[in-house]
């Protein structure tokens, strides 16, 4: 009967501590869960220009504030400021240069500095933070963000 009971606790432990992990480890989601969201043209009367501003649907309203993992391309935009981007296409056909839209890319706020080659393909992971307003930063934003290990 206490062997039933001791094996009985160690599950209970093991159960426990697996979900635990479960529950801290990243959201692994793809290039294709941030298209829900639709860009308006708005007038912007300081700058006096129009920019585009998102209106994010559910299902990308539901991982703000979670720890995602994504992979694409990064863009180091500038290392002295250690301001990143990642992107779903390499930087010749990225958002910047035209051939994809606002959704494609992500700015990326390392937890520490961290040099990327452009158009290192990587694996990165930060809590995501929606931004619907400030045209100074992206629409998609990555807090804290490191570069994920590689999956076993």
């Amino acid at each position: 009967m206490r062997i039933f009971s001791y094996i009985t606790c160690l599950l209970i432990l093991f159960n426990t501590a697996n979900s635990f992990s479960q529950a801290n480890s990243p959201v692994k989601i793809s290039w294709g869960d941030l298209t829900d969201v639709k860009f308006n043209r708005k007038y912007h009367k300081e700058l006096e220009e129009f920019f585009l501003f998102p209106t994010f649907g559910p299902k990308v309203r539901s991982l703000e504030g979670k720890t995602i993992e994504i992979k694409g391309y990064m863009i180091p935009v500038s290392l002295e400021e250690n301001l990143l981007v990642i992107s779903s296409k390499p930087m010749a056909s990225c958002f910047f240069c035209g051939a994809a839209g606002p959704e494609s890319i992500i700015q990326v706020k390392m937890s520490r500095k961290t040099a990327f080659k452009t158009d290192q393909v990587a694996t990165i992971q930060g809590k995501l933070k929606l931004n619907p307003d400030d045209i100074n930063e992206l629409n998609y934003i990555l807090l804290d963000s490191s570069v994920s290990p590689p999956s076993k």
